[in-house]
């Protein structure tokens, strides 16, 4: 069956806030301009918002560029910072840093404590009502490129597909989807984005990008432990001082806390466990008071892209750009993203616009990255560059040069510090490496894989073919067994990766439970051997996140 075909002025791949902001301002600009621009979006996720996963405290700054009035509006914005405060743990207590020590970057006031879930899907109202065509449970599966070389839209993938490859009884052939200029904003290591880098050479200049896996939990607590607007975050233990990581707790509305923890995907030790970190983290005596009686609701977990300004790929190339956390558009030392991805949206929307109403398509967007050179996103992603190039040299060291960068400097140093390699080059050999006991979870507090994965209402229809390819098969075993005692069975934090020996002198194998997949990617960027690629299942399939 032949894959049918739309036109449209811009396409869009993905429904999160860069992806939106852009559909929005160009809506905008076609009504101040009164020229018809038509505008689709796609999203994997079954819905708006299904997919997305952050902590999250959202300075609202690019939003009220955006959207001026969107209080007045009902944006999901109800929880104002009320107030900050930042321990450094130890493994039986800690101490409060005083506000005044704290770099400017780590104060939230007028800032909002969010899901992120939502804003998105309140921000699909608004583009929806500016006359932008969303298409939720549609994945973007597949780049084309016209005769030119230029990129002139996606694919969506398959739908009904068996696990043999072959076309089911419900098979439906994807459909194609054209643009004048096409917008990639699929978040954290996007698939998509992934291939645009190598075909482009994007990354030519750049440094290597690193990452983080944000792994999270939504409680329901005692209104005796709720504070609206209270936001924690914590640096040192459960982390060694040489692994970067901390834990946050956001408390919404409702008596509704976000709990979570970041560990940045350039560990050293393949015994770390992300999720059994993050686990750990909440028996702290400074944070597991606050769920005393309390009950969890909801699971998930989401790399991010963390390098900052010196491993932002290029933005554009023939026929389109990237947005959002897919070129790496988060500032790690503010911990914050969803307002750098809504401005770059606008940014991208705005070059856009102007190559659309000059009869341009399919060229590169160069004033696109000229404007984000002048842009207040620019200064502030300047201003934290060296963040985590400082972070990488140890907890104690790296804060100590840091707050001399932000106070003494204020973010202007004279020097750049660089990356040195990407995050999956970094694990040692188990052998060399010290093995980590984790407590069993109680299940009141800490808990295990599964039952967390339920908490995300992930569902994956079994007879397709498996999203987490192999380029190679025997490497599972034969090096990363071997050589680095099989990490993906402990960075996964949904149990997907398993080792079994099915008998006394069986060979072991893994087996790849795929239809547990959340979708963080970070078995994409973490595999030692860049064996593991991550490409799209069936569209609405994965996460279905309720207010993270």
């Amino acid at each position: 069956m032949e894959r049918e075909a739309m036109e449209f002025d811009v396409v869009i791949v993905g429904g999160g806030p860069a992806g939106l902001a852009a559909a929005i301002r160009l809506k905008q600009l076609a009504t101040e301009q009164a020229r018809e621009v038509s505008v689709c979006l796609i999203e994997k996720g079954a819905e708006i918002g299904a997919h997305i996963l952050s902590g999250a405290v959202m300075d609202p700054r690019a939003l009220t560029e955006l959207l001026p009035h969107w209080k007045e509006d009902g944006a999901p914005l109800n929880a104002p910072v009320s107030e900050d405060r930042f321990f450094m743990l130890g493994e039986s207590d800690g101490f409060q840093i005083p506000n005044w020590a704290l770099p400017k970057c780590f104060h939230n006031e007028g800032n909002h404590v969010i899901s992120l879930g939502n804003v998105c899907r309140w921000l699909g109202q608004q583009a929806e009502a500016l006359g932008v065509e969303i298409y939720p449970g549609f994945a973007g599966a597949e780049v084309l490129v016209d005769e030119n070389g230029a990129v002139k839209g996606v694919a969506t993938g398959d739908m009904g597909v068996l696990k043999n490859g072959e076309p089911g009884p419900n098979y439906q052939p994807g459909m194609e989807l054209h643009g004048k200029y096409t917008f990639f904003a699929e978040g954290c290591r996007g698939h998509l984005g992934k291939q645009l880098e190598a075909k482009f050479n994007l990354r030519d200049g750049a440094d290597p990008q690193t990452y983080g896996i944000g792994i999270k939990e939504l409680w329901e607590i005692k209104p005796e432990h709720h504070q609206p607007g209270l936001v924690i975050h914590t640096g040192g233990w459960p982390m060694e001082p040489d692994t970067y990581g901390g834990g946050f707790l956001y408390h919404l509305e409702n008596n509704q806390v976000a709990v979570g923890f970041v560990v940045g995907l350039g560990y050293s030790n393949p015994y770390l466990s992300p999720f059994e970190e993050f686990q750990r983290f909440k028996t702290h005596p400074k944070i597991r008071g606050f769920f005393e009686g309390g009950k969890r609701i909801a699971y998930g977990a989401r790399a991010l892209a963390a390098g900052g300004l010196q491993s932002l790929p290029k933005l554009t190339f023939p026929g389109g750009v990237l947005l959002g956390d897919d070129a790496g558009f988060l500032n790690a030392s503010r911990i914050k993203g969803s307002h750098c991805a809504i401005k770059s949206g606008a940014l991208g929307a705005e070059a856009c616009f102007a190559a659309l109403a000059a009869e341009r398509s399919r060229d590169e967007l160069t004033a696109y990255p000229e404007a984000f050179r002048q842009s207040w996103l620019y200064d502030e992603l300047y201003q934290a560059r060296n963040f985590k190039p400082w972070m990488a040299k140890g907890l104690k060291l790296g804060s100590l040069m840091f707050g001399i960068d932000q106070v003494l400097f204020r973010g202007k140093a004279p020097w750049t510090l660089h990356h040195t390699g990407p995050d999956h080059a970094k694990l040692k050999p188990a052998a060399s490496c010290r093995p980590i006991a984790y407590a069993k979870p109680d299940g009141v507090l800490t808990f295990d894989r599964l039952s967390s994965v339920f908490l995300s209402n992930t569902n994956h229809e079994e007879d397709q073919p498996c999203h987490l390819q192999l380029k190679d098969p025997d490497v599972p075993i034969a090096i990363n067994l071997a050589r680095y005692d099989a990490p993906e069975q402990r960075y996964c934090p949904a149990g997907v990766y398993e080792i079994l020996r099915d008998g006394q002198g069986e060979q072991p194998r893994l087996q790849i439970n795929a239809q547990n997949c959340v979708h963080c990617k970070t078995c994409d960027i973490k595999d030692p051997t860049q064996n593991i690629n991550w490409v799209t299942p069936q569209g609405g399939e994965g996460p279905a996140y309720p207010n993270m």
